[in-house]
C-alpha cells in the first residue's frame, strides 16, 4: 500500500490532536521546505530516515524506443535518496 499526503494529513490529525486543517499545513509547510530547499541545490537530511540529493546530470545521447531515432536528452537535475542506517535496520528487521 502506497503512503500518500492524504493518508499522512490523517495520522497527524489522530495522533497529534491538530485539526485536520493544522495537521495539512503542517504537510503542506513541511513539503515546501523541501522543494525549495532542494530547489536551491541543497541537500535535505531527516536523522534517522535518510538524506534528499540533488545530482545533475549531463546531456547524453538517448534512443525513442519507439522509432530508434537517436536524440539528444537535455541536461538535467534529478533528486536521488540515501536512506540511514537506521532506517535500513529496521526495514530489514522485517524480513
Amino acid at each position: 500500500m502506497t503512503l500518500t499526503k492524504d493518508d499522512l494529513i490523517q495520522k497527524i490529525y489522530n495522533q497529534s490532536g491538530f485539526s485536520k486543517h493544522k495537521a495539512r499545513d503542517v504537510i503542506e509547510t513541511f513539503f515546501e521546505l523541501m522543494k525549495k530547499t532542494l530547489e536551491s541545490d541543497e541537500e535535505v537530511l531527516i536523522s534517522g530516515f535518510g538524506k534528499f540529493t540533488p545530482r545533475r546530470k549531463a546531456s547524453r545521447k538517448g534512443r525513442n524506443p519507439a522509432t530508434g531515432e537517436q536524440l539528444q536528452l537535455d541536461a538535467r537535475t534529478v533528486v536521488t535518496f540515501r536512506c540511514s542506517g537506521v532506517m535500513r535496520d529496521r526495514i530489514n528487521e522485517k524480513e
